[in-house]
């Protein structure tokens, strides 16, 4: 039986030891006695990897260095490798700079970002298609309607206006529907993987997609708008298809 003496504090899990990216969860972390855990458990690691038994004898895990500045982390790991090829023959050991993982995770992040821009650049693209086609359909089936308006005095600015905020309203429905899914697969994701995952929607993001969303509305409508507003009212009336 272990006694236990208190709670350690809440800690942001790290990449793991070896340049791994698996990330170390240090909240599961139990730290007992030296000694202790010299009496009870000792040097020999047992571990299970493709279902069997892996016997070992480990003297010595892992070793933290902690320095005050920044700027003295790559100083600092040139003097313990320099100390360990000194007095430590075997290299059976590998130091390991946080500062060099950040670096790598750091570039794979923008990596993905790209391509994620890519993507979404892509995907806006076809959608801002698909908005244009719409409305130029509804530009040929309303012809009529548009000879109508200009006939009892609409003005060009006022057809496009028209055109234009249906456009905008194409493109925000399609925006909300899309925010709408995205939240539903990220709370059955959540349910599924039993809060192993949390995911969440940034608030900043909503209204970046928003905002883009109401762009491209504006941009992929004006073509249908101002072929609406261009069209002659006797040329309109006598629309017959």
């Amino acid at each position: 039986f272990y006694v236990v003496v208190g709670v350690a504090q809440d800690r942001t899990a790290a990449a793991a030891i070896g340049g791994s990216f698996s990330a170390r969860q240090y909240n599961r972390d139990v730290y007992i006695p030296l000694n202790t855990f010299q009496k009870r458990i000792g040097d020999r690691v047992i571990t299970v990897r493709g279902g069997t038994f892996q016997n070992e004898t480990i003297e010595l895990n892992q070793i933290t260095a902690v320095v005050d500045d920044v700027a003295s982390v790559d100083a600092s790991a040139d003097i313990i490798r320099a100390l360990l090829e000194r007095y430590h023959k075997t290299v059976d050991y590998a130091v390991v700079v946080p500062k060099e993982l950040l670096e790598q995770a750091e570039t794979m992040r923008m990596m993905f970002n790209v391509l994620l821009l890519l993507i979404a650049g892509i995907s806006l693209v076809v959608g801002g298609i698909g908005i244009m086609n719409i409305m130029l359909v509804s530009v040929t089936e309303r012809t009529r309607e548009i000879g109508i308006r200009k006939a009892i005095g609409a003005g060009r600015g006022s057809i496009m206006m028209q055109f234009l905020i249906e456009a905008l309203l194409v493109s925000l429905m399609g925006c909300l529907i899309g925010i709408g899914a995205s939240w539903g697969i990220l709370r059955l994701i959540g349910k599924v993987s039993q809060d192993a995952m949390n995911f969440s929607m940034a608030p900043e993001v909503v209204w970046a997609a928003v905002a883009f969303s109401g762009v491209i509305g504006v941009l992929f409508g004006l073509y249908p708008a101002n072929k609406a507003a261009k069209k002659r009212p006797i040329d309109a009336l006598r629309y017959s298809g």
